[in-house]
């Protein structure tokens, strides 16, 4: 996918240099304005970028996880293409765009989108598992604000 080639270019800098903040999650517009994000920044760029294009919001999730190798927090976007079927994930860490079963380096935790908050079962449907993020509710305020 073409999308996540073309916003992997984009450089990488911490919200704590570009916000003075730890965790700030900025829109499209600031991201393309600022010229530089982290890991959540290219999640949510690509987000609304699938959606723009055409993709359902029902099949794209913001995704939180666990990067096995760093031992860090991260953020993806999980895109699940067929019904209980691993997602694809988008990530700034790889121009690829593999199932999360080719992921072994990443475990993610909560699939996040206009709908809701989820896990992931076993048979790779989605559970709920509460309410849209107040975070997430702010960053749907910024860009409805910026249109």
């Amino acid at each position: 996918m073409r999308v996540n080639f073309y916003l992997n270019q984009l450089p990488t800098k911490l919200d704590i240099v570009n916000y003075n903040q730890s965790d700030y999650w900025s829109t499209p517009k600031e991201f393309l304005t600022c010229g530089y994000g982290d890991c959540e920044d290219y999640a949510i760029i690509k987000y609304f970028t699938l959606l723009k294009l055409g993709f359902s919001k029902e099949k794209l999730f913001i995704t939180t996880s666990y990067e096995k190798y760093t031992g860090r927090q991260h953020m993806v976007l999980s895109y699940f293409e067929l019904e209980n079927k691993p997602p694809l994930i988008l990530d700034s860490l790889s121009y690829k765009i593999l199932d999360l079963e080719k992921r072994v380096d990443l475990k993610l935790q909560i699939f996040i989108n206009q709908t809701g908050a989820y896990k992931i079962d076993e048979n790779n449907a989605l559970v709920k598992v509460g309410d849209v993020p107040e975070k997430f509710k702010e960053l749907m305020k910024k860009v409805e604000a910026e249109s």
